[in-house]
């Protein structure tokens, strides 16, 4: 199924199943997603992932790497739509909240990139019914065949470079008919939902394939993947895995496509954060 963000009739039939949070709610109702991230590297990257993913939900609860625990007290002050969390406790809010986001700013090498295997490691074991995202370096470090462990599909994003490591499939390289034959049947093989990051993206859960068109350069900046797997979990903790996924995708494309209206190629990604409720208001309520 082709989906363009120049028509938006294409994405009717997943806006149509959207969770909308109803009007006598109450906190905690409307989603709590976990977003575990960062490095002493990395440091902007998990937060950008949180940011955004706190627009949608009720909760959003943080925890880093002891790295990155200085750093994100300071980022503190500009971050105050979620909740910090400490590393020993991550197991207690992973059973509270119905999503969990792990990877993004998480490096691949050294002691931290050890500590992101083991994490990954860790609790796909521990919580094989949660709903997983995972990103960058989780994505990174793992080993494909863990995936296959999980009761609940994982949604996971990488791009083209990153599911080449992970599957030991070549990817980059094929025609667009190819790279759709491959992520069906690599998300079949691995019980996953697939959103393969790229200029054309290729969502699929071993069944169906949804390509999503659409943005521009813009989206080439740094942040954007980060903001695309904070989308994607703050989604997943109310509505299924694949709708999630295409929903993410087209959200994304769709704001930089407005950004690009107002501001050309320069706009960045606290622009993105700042404007994608409002397109998602403009979509959802203008079917």
């Amino acid at each position: 199924m082709l989906i363009r963000t120049s028509d938006t009739k294409t994405i009717y039939p997943f806006l149509n199943k959207l969770y909308i949070p109803p009007a006598n709610s109450h906190k905690g109702q409307n989603g709590r997603v976990l977003v575990i991230g960062g490095s002493s590297l990395f440091h902007a990257a998990s937060i950008w992932a949180a940011e955004i993913a706190s627009r949608f939900v009720d909760i959003v609860h943080y925890a880093s790497t002891k790295e990155n625990g200085e750093v994100f007290l300071t980022l503190k002050k500009k971050f105050q739509n979620g909740i910090i969390v400490p590393q020993k406790e991550i197991d207690y809010y992973i059973k509270e909240d119905e999503a969990v986001l792990i990877g993004p700013g998480m490096v691949r090498e050294g002691e931290e990139g050890e500590y992101t295997r083991d994490m990954t490691r860790s609790l796909i074991k521990k919580f094989l019914k949660k709903r997983f995202v995972f990103d960058a370096g989780s994505l990174q470090t793992m080993d494909a065949d863990w995936l296959k462990e999980l009761k609940t599909k994982p949604i996971i994003t990488p791009h083209q470079i990153e599911f080449e490591k992970l599957f030991n499939i070549p990817i980059h390289k094929k025609s667009l008919d190819e790279k759709i034959k491959i992520v069906r049947e690599t998300a079949k093989k691995f019980n996953s939902v697939i959103l393969l990051k790229a200029i054309v993206d290729i969502v699929s859960d071993g069944k169906n394939v949804y390509i999503v068109e659409g943005g521009n350069a813009g989206l080439t900046k740094g942040g954007t993947g980060d903001a695309l797997a904070g989308l994607a979990v703050a989604l997943f903790a109310k509505n299924m895995a694949v709708e999630s996924a295409v929903l993410a995708s087209f959200i994304l494309k769709k704001t930089a496509d407005t950004l690009s209206s107002e501001k050309g190629y320069w706009y960045n990604i606290s622009d993105i954060i700042d404007n994608v409720a409002n397109v998602l208001v403009q979509l959802k309520f203008n079917l």
